[in-house]
């Protein structure tokens, strides 16, 4: 079976407040198909990965041992043996009945917080703080699926209520002193902000689109804390990422607007 049918009531929560929790996407049996190409990239045995393989937590030149946040970007580009996997099927189905049928894989990510590691936090941000400014169509349905069970001990997906609705991009920085040095953005959250920490089961999914704010705290048990990500957008969306040489890759050498500042065409050659 590779559908799942969602509630009206599903499909209202995610147009009204730009998030969801969804159980028991996958089973056991299937979360196990997935496994073992996840665990190559978390061990680090995908070569010429360049920054597509980093920490989300920290700079780019940080040593792979020291990594708190593990970031493996674009993991079907590099292990095509992973498309058309059970998520990405399952994903895509619950994407269009969000959105509508006339969408496309964006990007997929798969991201682990070590044990024992509080600084494997991910700042507050948008998505679309991370991606081109302009695009016509910005609807998103971003899919993640919880590989370990996601809680407040190891740092479960946190919300802000509300935000998803807003439908404007707030401002954002780089945690870094600049994004060549690190990808991760920064936005801030007010005082008055009600924040919802959603915990979600091995198999099941949080869904968000594009302006909710998210992030998460860092993971201080003695477990991995373990995510697949996959981002559906129009299929007119990515063909006009594409267009201007935007990938999600960063590897990328034509830059993403942010509120940061103006464009960039070009980055550095040794990028």
């Amino acid at each position: 079976m590779n559908s799942l049918t969602l509630s009206p009531t599903q499909i209202a929560q995610y147009a009204s407040q730009g998030y969801l929790h969804i159980p028991n996407v996958l089973t056991e049996e299937e979360v196990l198909t997935i496994e073992p190409a996840y665990e190559c990239f978390m061990r680090n045995e995908i070569s010429s990965m360049g920054r597509d393989f980093c920490d989300m937590s920290g700079p780019y030149d940080r040593e792979f041992q020291d990594y708190a946040l593990v970031n493996a970007m674009l993991p079907r580009v590099y292990a095509p043996e992973l498309q058309g996997n059970v998520f990405e099927n399952r994903s895509a189905n619950i994407a269009a009945q969000l959105i509508g049928a006339d969408i496309q894989i964006d990007y997929d990510q798969f991201l682990a917080k070590k044990p024992r590691c509080p600084g494997a936090a991910f700042a507050w941000h948008q998505d679309q703080g991370y991606w081109p400014v302009g695009t016509p169509d910005t609807r998103t349905v971003t899919c993640s699926l919880a590989i370990d069970d996601s809680n407040l001990s190891n740092g479960c997906i946190r919300f802000i209520k509300g935000s998803g609705a807003e439908r404007s991009l707030r401002p954002h920085r780089p945690a870094d002193s600049n994004r060549e040095e690190g990808h991760t953005l920064i936005a801030e959250i007010g005082e008055e902000e009600i924040i919802e920490h959603m915990e979600v089961q091995r198999g099941g999914i949080t869904v968000h689109n594009e302006w909710v704010m998210h992030g998460s705290a860092g993971n201080p048990s003695d477990g991995w804390r373990r995510t697949y990500v996959i981002a559906y957008r129009s299929k007119a969306t990515v063909a006009h990422e594409r267009s201007i040489g935007f990938t999600h890759s960063h590897n990328d050498r034509v830059n993403w607007i942010t509120t940061l500042g103006a464009y960039e065409e070009q980055m550095k050659d040794d990028w």
